[in-house]
């Protein structure tokens, strides 16, 4: 629908933006007017104001930025959004936790001593009761760490009044970590870049500040293992991948760099950690390592789990982070990190199938309907930062296999 009278609207447009030009729509654009000009005070509180106008006569404000000129499209408002059932969430949930305890219980039991010649059912309950303790332990540890990041989200986003639906879990039953995640979906675009900035960020910081205590927990309680002395000794072996941040966590808590290998060989340490860091390679035979404790194994996940969020990409909350920092150049990232996931895919074949998921689906960015209003220094520098966060926590080699 388009409106013939135009001059309501306009006496509304004008309290809040010098107008140079007008524009009516004539129903091929998918505005009903457009207003040029310079806007009066300060972005963010104009476009309140504004919408809150207009909102009564069923139209919603676009701010935007074009040719160093303020522009204010005026379009149909978005319908209101309808409450979400929480049925499918709640239901999803118990599916998640089910399925993440049983990934827990067949994680301890491949570090559990079984009996070799069991004469009954009481043989076994020992290990049995143990994996059960501490597949509940990884569950308890990994579903704070997941619902920290959601709950991040969605509690800021309710503060900034968006629209947002409770997260969605998915379980994944029998694999590493029995999820594949969770998520939430904003019914409406974000207000503008702090906005935007703000909900994007507070999952991953939310979830890293329960992820790296439960971490260090988690590594207290496991312990210092050899590693195989030969390829041939290490049938079914497999060891996590590093970043800066875990190197840390277990230099805290073991006063050195895991895994130890026996020598740097004619390397400096340095160089042999950023090879081994990017590559997983030399495999350090013969070496020492952490054997994760089930905790430490949810903490190291819930690390992963944040450095996949901040790739920066389309709608990961890393490709929101280069929005509000790049604008409409965030786009150009798109093939540099394409590239980066297909090499990094040589050394391990699961960024392959990331390369191909962010081509699919990470080139469409979130775009706020108040595009004029900036990011304040502070918020600059906490995107910067966010920034930094992603290069200490990304694990470029998440899995090293010795088979």
């Amino acid at each position: 629908m388009f409106v013939t009278d135009y001059d309501p609207l306009t006496s509304i447009v004008a309290r809040y933006l010098r107008i140079s030009d007008v524009t009516h729509g004539d129903g091929k654009q998918l505005y009903a007017v457009r207003y040029r000009g310079q806007l009066y005070g300060e972005s963010a509180q104009a476009y309140d104001q504004l919408s809150a106008a207009l909102k009564p006569l069923g139209y919603m404000p676009l701010f935007r930025l074009e040719n160093d000129q303020h522009v204010v499209y005026l379009v149909n408002a978005l319908p209101e959004a309808k409450p979400s059932k929480t049925a499918l969430n709640v239901i999803l949930f118990v599916l998640t936790v089910l399925s993440v305890i049983i990934a827990g219980v067949i994680y301890s039991l491949g570090g559990q001593e079984l009996p070799l010649n069991p004469r009954g059912l009481e043989d076994w309950l020992p290990a049995i009761r143990a994996s059960l303790n501490n597949g509940i332990a990884f569950a308890a540890s990994l579903l704070a760490i997941l619902l920290a990041h959601e709950f991040g989200h969605y509690l800021v986003g309710r503060a900034h009044g968006e629209k947002v639906t409770l997260p969605y879990f998915l379980p994944f039953p029998f694999s590493a970590f029995g999820t594949l995640g969770a998520f939430i979906n904003m019914k409406t675009p974000p207000k503008n870049k702090r906005t935007l900035l703000d909900l994007s960020l507070a999952g991953p910081l939310a979830g890293l500040a329960v992820a790296f205590p439960i971490l260090i927990l988690g590594l207290s309680l496991s312990r210092i293992s050899p590693l195989p002395s030969s390829p041939h000794s290490g049938v079914g072996i497999q060891i996590e991948g590093n970043s800066l941040l875990y190197l840390l966590a277990k230099w805290i808590v073991y006063g050195k760099l895991l895994p130890q290998p026996l020598s740097y060989g004619d390397l400096p340490p340095w160089l042999y950690w950023l090879r081994y860091i990017f590559t997983g390679r030399p495999f350090p035979y013969g070496g020492i390592d952490v054997l994760l404790h089930p905790v430490a194994w949810a903490g190291w996940a819930g690390l992963l789990v944040t450095s996949l969020n901040l790739i920066p990409a389309g709608q990961l909350d890393g490709g929101h982070v280069t929005y509000v920092l790049l604008g409409k150049k965030a786009p150009r990232l798109l093939p540099f990190v394409l590239g980066a996931l297909v090499l990094l895919g040589l050394f391990w074949n699961g960024w392959w199938i990331w390369a191909l998921l962010v081509f699919a689906l990470g080139r469409q960015y979130a775009e706020p309907l108040d595009q004029i209003t900036e990011l304040d220094s502070t918020r600059r520098l906490i995107a910067w930062l966010a920034i930094l966060l992603f290069v200490l926590v990304f694990i470029p080699v998440p899995l090293l296999s010795l088979s």
